[in-house]
């Protein structure tokens, strides 16, 4: 079995912080914190590394898709 270091998402990859419910990109590692920072741009939050999970094929689309139709009700 694969533990959660090795699963856990890289740089620049979409990640779950499963405490709390929240999806985003990582940004770095500080402090034994993972900084996460909302997909659509905004502050960074810290989360704790064991809670930083990969999501699920369908995660990332409804996430992506989410993003994409918050972009064209902007007009971009």
């Amino acid at each position: 079995m694969a533990s959660k270091q090795q699963t856990r998402p890289g740089i620049g990859e979409l990640a779950k912080d499963s405490a709390r419910g929240r999806i985003g990109v990582v940004m770095g590692e500080v402090g034994g914190r993972v900084q996460i920072r909302p997909i659509g741009g905004g502050t960074e939050w810290d989360a704790v590394p064991d809670n930083v999970v990969a999501l699920s094929a369908r995660e990332e689309l409804s996430a992506r898709l989410a993003v994409k139709n918050g972009n064209s009700r902007g007009g971009l």
